[in-house]
Parts: C-alpha cells; structure tokens; sequence
C-alpha cells in the first residue's frame, strides 16, 4: 500500500510526505524556530524532535537552519526519517498534530544564515541572448563560456526571504546618446529567475571539492530572484563585472528542498559541444542535472515558463568551479545557477530578454504594458518537478514586490 501522510490537505499539495522542505517560522509572540511544511501547515519540528527524545534534536533547537545544515548527510537522513514517519503514522497524530500551525498563521523568516553568495551564468541561452544583444556581429558567448562555468562574488548581507519590498536601487547610469552620467534611481529594474544551492557541510581551505562529492556538501535548493538594475549594471560591468546593479537585494524562498526530495527529478546533462576538463567532467552514474519547471508571474500575469533542464552546467560542477583554487565554503554558503531561460521569448528568466532589452512592450492581464518594472510591480517564481511518489512537488516561491526608491 502507498505510503501516504495523515495530515489533512497535504496529499496532492505539492507539499505532501515525498517532500517536506525546511524553514523558520514563529507563531504569535514566539521565537522563530525550526519548521517543515507539510501542505498547507508547518510542523514544528523544534518542539516534536524535542517531545519525542530524538537524539539529534539539538540540531533542530535553532532559529536558522545552519546547525542542521552542518551536521551533514547522515544527520539529514535520520532527520527526514523522523518527520516522515510522524507525519505519515497515524499513531503519531496525537503528539504531532497539536504541532502543526496554519501557514497563514505564521510568520516566516529567512530559513538560514547566508554565508557567502556566488551567482554563476549557466544557461546557454539566457548567455547568448544577452550576447546577440550587446555584441552583435560576434560570436554572442565569451570564448571561455563552454570551458567553465561564469561566475561573481555577491553579498551575503542583502540576501532576503520572499516577501521582502525590493527597494528601487539608485546608482550611475549613462542614458544611451549621453557621453556624461547622471546619478539616480534605477529605470531598468530586471529579475533573474534562479535556483539556488544551499550549502550543509563546508570544506577545508586550499582542498577543493570534487563534483562527485556534491551531495556531501549541498543540504538543499531554493529558488532564487536575482534583481538586477541593468542600467547601473551596463554602466559599470566592464571592466570588473557586476557591482552596485546586483548588490542592492537577492531573494530567496522560505523553503529549503532536501536533495534526498529531488531524485525523480535527477537528469542527464545536456550534450555538450566541447570537451570538459577532469574536474568538470559529468558523472553518469550520478547526474545531477534537474528536471524543474519554473513560472514566472509579473502582477498575477504569467510572463514565461523556462526549465531548469536546459541548463549547461549542473550544481555539481558549479560547486567544482567554485572551489577549484581552494576557495572553501561553509555551511550557510549560497550559490545560484545564473538565470534560467529557453531556447524562445516564452522561457526566458529575465525581462531584459523578454523586452528585448526593452525594445519589445509586454502587455500585463490588466492592459498595462511594460519593457522594465515599475514601482508597486510584484513578481513570483514559482516551480514544480517530479516527486519521488510519483506526482508533483512545488519548489516554495519566492516573492518580491517594487517600492519606491530612497532618494
């Protein structure tokens, strides 16, 4: 018989046993606290690991999720064991149910402690729009882009949860037609739909990682809205890179998906067209490519629906390339896959791509009509990919809306 949960409304959420993300949540005047949603509820974890005399329950008794994070696979795998049998045996309900608080209920906080933050340029498509439009006559990809994964350092500091206002950032931008630049807010607000790695278990300085120790590494996934101003970011990216046009504000969902939910969505790599060095080389017998289907919506209007499956590089070889100088990481350390587009307008990651660099007007549901955001604008990313069980699992979204900018 299918194992299924008795938590009611969980069974065809999206959010149901096969799951079970990570958080931090708090429930009226209380503290945050380590959480898992389970449907449309949030299992205390904290309090039930604690009920229930779990050995590891000290590694959940946290405001963050960075000393679950830290005690790498084996702990991850005892910890999902546990909160799968207590939400799908029914002998459990009892103690288990009065821990379980309505998500409208409660307040969600970031799930962890950001670290480091690392943003790489994965998708061949999203890369080679963006060539054709600012270098066209040339070759659209960087000579070097086939060889390794592109990456830039972020900030750690204004990494934010869903939900949070995203301030307009103001910066030096140059008008086209203008040899002088003005200072101000930024005209060309973008989003840059993403997943994220989160790292668990870190590594020694100088020993790089290996792309086959990847899931001894990475806790999880989030998805991932890196807001970009690109007129801040035209202007000063050469000759060091993005700067002030990325820095302002990344937002990432509340829900940390454990890798161990992500085994039906495992996918071969797509072919590549040149021969990768040792340390980039795919494993087949553990591929690490993923099958997730991303939405994005601008003011409740779908804009686009790219794939995570067409990416060139996978996490594993994005963390090989982060560490391959000897550059460590720790738990709490965030790296994101660059934005996810398509081989068409319909699945691009970014509205740069989707305004043609804002030479094409996107009209909304409600007859409005945009090329970059406005204030008040709120986009969503949303994702879905198959569950272990069969069905579907939903990514938790990541959320953020436009105010005015502090000038």
């Amino acid at each position: 018989m299918p194992v299924t949960s008795w938590v009611p409304g969980a069974a065809g959420s999206g959010f149901a046993h096969d799951h079970l993300p990570y958080g931090v949540f708090s429930a009226g005047s209380g503290t945050p606290r380590i959480g898992v949603r389970v449907g449309a509820a949030v299992l205390d974890l904290t309090t039930v690991a604690r009920l229930e005399n779990a050995g590891w329950a000290s590694v959940v008794d946290a405001d963050a999720l960075n000393p679950l994070m830290a005690a790498g696979p084996a702990r991850w795998d005892q910890v999902r064991a546990f909160v799968t049998a207590v939400v799908t045996d029914p002998a459990r309900r009892p103690v288990v149910e009065p821990r379980l608080y309505p998500l409208a209920e409660v307040t969600l906080h970031r799930p962890f402690q950001v670290a480091d933050y690392v943003d790489f340029y994965s998708s061949e498509h999203h890369a080679g729009a963006v060539g054709r439009m600012f270098r066209p006559g040339s070759d659209p990809l960087p000579v070097q882009w086939r060889h390794l994964p592109i990456g830039y350092h972020g900030r750690a500091g204004t990494v934010v949860a869903s939900g949070t206002p995203i301030v307009r950032p103001c910066g030096q931008r140059r008008p086209v037609g203008q040899s002088v630049p003005t200072f101000g807010p930024s005209r060309r607000l973008d989003i840059e739909a993403e997943l994220g790695f989160v790292v668990g278990v870190g590594s020694e300085l100088s020993y790089p990682v290996a792309a086959g120790a990847f899931a001894e590494h990475v806790f999880g996934v989030c998805l991932v809205n890196d807001w970009s101003a690109r007129d801040i970011q035209a202007w000063e990216t050469v000759p060091l890179g993005p700067f002030q046009g990325k820095s302002f504000a990344t937002s990432i969902s509340h829900w940390i998906t454990p890798l161990a939910a992500l085994q039906a969505a495992r996918i071969s790599p797509p072919p590549r067209t040149d021969t990768l060095l040792d340390y980039l080389a795919d494993d087949p017998a553990q591929p690490w490519a993923l099958d997730i289907d991303l939405a994005v919506t601008w003011n409740h209007t779908l804009v686009s629906g790219p794939s995570y499956s067409w990416m060139y590089w996978t996490g594993p070889q994005l963390l090989a390339q982060l560490t391959a100088n000897g550059a460590s990481v720790r738990a709490g350390d965030l790296f994101a896959s660059g934005t996810i587009s398509g081989p068409d307008l319909h699945a691009a990651g970014s509205i740069l791509e989707l305004s043609m660099n804002g030479q094409r007007e996107i009209q909304l549901d409600d007859g409005s009509l945009r090329t970059f955001l406005l204030d008040g604008d709120t986009v969503t990313i949303t994702g879905t990919t198959r569950s272990t069980s069969g069905g579907r699992l939903r990514l938790g979204p990541v959320i953020g809306t436009i105010a005015p900018a502090r000038t």
